[in-house]
């Protein structure tokens, strides 16, 4: 009778432990590296409300510490900063490492037919499931969810571009990569500046305009110092949130599981969507006179013919020669996603 009631206090005992120890583990703070500020359209409706979603689909035992405006790393460091371990996850640009993601540059090719950030998300996403090979130059890092920005405008400070014409000899911010190239054969000079400079940078006519997303324009108030808004064949850019790869391996499978319940093809609509596709309504908000000029069917074909198709072909070739003999498949799959 007494072993009896020593082994039933002993299993009481080790439950109320074992109760003890899961009640008061604490949740896992994984750091979040962002070089936009926290009042960005994209830190109100797309980071912070990201992050939220992980902590809930987690049950609370993942949270994420947002450090907003490069105060953890910069911006054109966050890649090798999430490698390194310095952040554990981060926001990442891509266009600042021209040539270290090239096959997914793919969706940075101008004019291909997707109009909004959510749809190209869609697409990249895709593309990175599909084919091994984009993975594999995305490997330094684990990859939570790519995701695209709307076709880029063009935004100029002292004159509009209408025209061919009128662009040619411009010193215009561009990504790396087809951006880069594009504005080589519309006769513009490109100049890779930083985003949180850009307004520095037009403010003191270092450069003439730039291409942009109306997320840009309103979380580095680029609106204050540009005049002229025109709609052209420009393409988008691409981002990924990506984790340091021992810290994702540390968090177990559960964990894991809940964080791509809202990352994956779903994060990455989402991320396109509420970073950038509502973001135009914020700027409106704030600037009530803007008119945007949109080109004239005439005027679009001669920017295409310049430098849409003609950059298409370039990148096949360009990636075939590295070895890709799949590149116009991958173009050909990008297309064909985008009129879905």
């Amino acid at each position: 009778m007494l072993k009896k009631r020593f082994l039933m206090s002993l299993i009481l005992l080790i439950a109320v432990i074992g109760f003890a120890t899961v009640t008061s583990a604490k949740p896992i703070t994984l750091t979040f590296a962002n070089q936009n500020p926290d009042t960005s359209w994209s830190g109100m409706n797309a980071i912070a409300p990201w992050a939220k979603q992980v902590e809930e689909a987690t049950n609370g035992n993942v949270k994420i510490q947002i450090f907003y405006s490069q105060t953890l790393t910069k911006g054109k460091s966050a890649w090798e900063a999430t490698k390194s371990g310095i952040a554990d996850i981060s926001w990442c640009f891509h266009g600042y490492w021209p040539g270290m993601t090239p096959l997914a540059d793919v969706i940075s090719l101008p004019a291909l037919p997707y109009t909004t950030a959510e749809k190209g998300s869609e697409v990249l996403w895709k593309l990175y499931e599909k084919y091994p090979a984009i993975q594999k130059q995305f490997s330094d890092n684990k990859v939570l969810l790519l995701f695209t920005s709307n076709p880029y405008i063009l935004i100029t400070t002292k004159k509009q571009v209408k025209t061919l014409e009128d662009i040619r000899g411009m010193k215009i911010r561009m990504s790396g990569g087809p951006p880069t190239d594009m504005m080589k054969a519309l006769g513009g000079t490109p100049m890779m500046v930083p985003m949180p400079d850009n307004y520095m940078s037009l403010q003191k006519g270092v450069i003439d305009g730039m291409g942009a997303p109306w997320e840009a324009i309103h979380g580095f108030r680029l609106y204050e110092v540009v005049k002229y808004y025109t709609e052209t064949p420009f393409p988008a850019v691409y981002f990924s949130i990506a984790m340091n790869k021992k810290k994702w391996d540390s968090l177990g499978k559960e964990n894991q599981d809940a964080i791509m319940s809202v990352s994956g093809l779903k994060g990455s609509m989402f991320w396109g969507k509420n970073h950038f596709d509502t973001a135009k309504d914020g700027v409106m908000e704030k600037v009530k006179d803007i008119e945007v000029y949109t080109l004239s069917d005439e005027e679009r074909q001669r920017w295409l013919d310049k430098a849409g198709k003609p950059i298409w072909d370039q990148w096949v070739k360009k990636m075939e020669d590295a070895g890709h003999a799949n590149a116009q498949e991958i173009l050909d799959t990008a297309v064909s996603l985008s009129k879905e």
